[in-house]
């Protein structure tokens, strides 16, 4: 699903003009992606938390020129469901 799919389904089940909800849509994305970037986590009852994740410092391979590469220790960007979320999608979607 794309933004604006997402964007598609919220005019079609609240009625707001599709300008406001992407609009709104925008400033939630930029919002967290700010925060993160500040070293915030987000938390969203029922719905999941957005927190960062630290990767420590490894040894890469540069294959073209045959290196090691060392990659500092650094923080990425993570998502964490709820129970309830990932509950509902275990429930809906089963493997066969």
């Amino acid at each position: 699903m794309t933004k604006a799919e997402i964007v598609s389904q919220i005019v079609e089940k609240t009625g707001i003009e599709k300008v406001a909800v992407e609009a709104t849509v925008e400033a939630i994305m930029e919002t967290i992606r700010n925060a993160m970037a500040d070293g915030e986590n987000i938390y969203l009852r029922g719905f999941g938390t957005f927190h960062l994740k630290k990767r420590a410092e490894k040894t890469g391979r540069n294959i073209t020129k045959k290196t090691a590469v060392k990659i500092p220790a650094h923080m990425i960007p993570a998502f964490k469901p709820s129970k309830e979320f990932a509950g509902e999608v275990k429930t809906k979607l089963r493997v066969k």
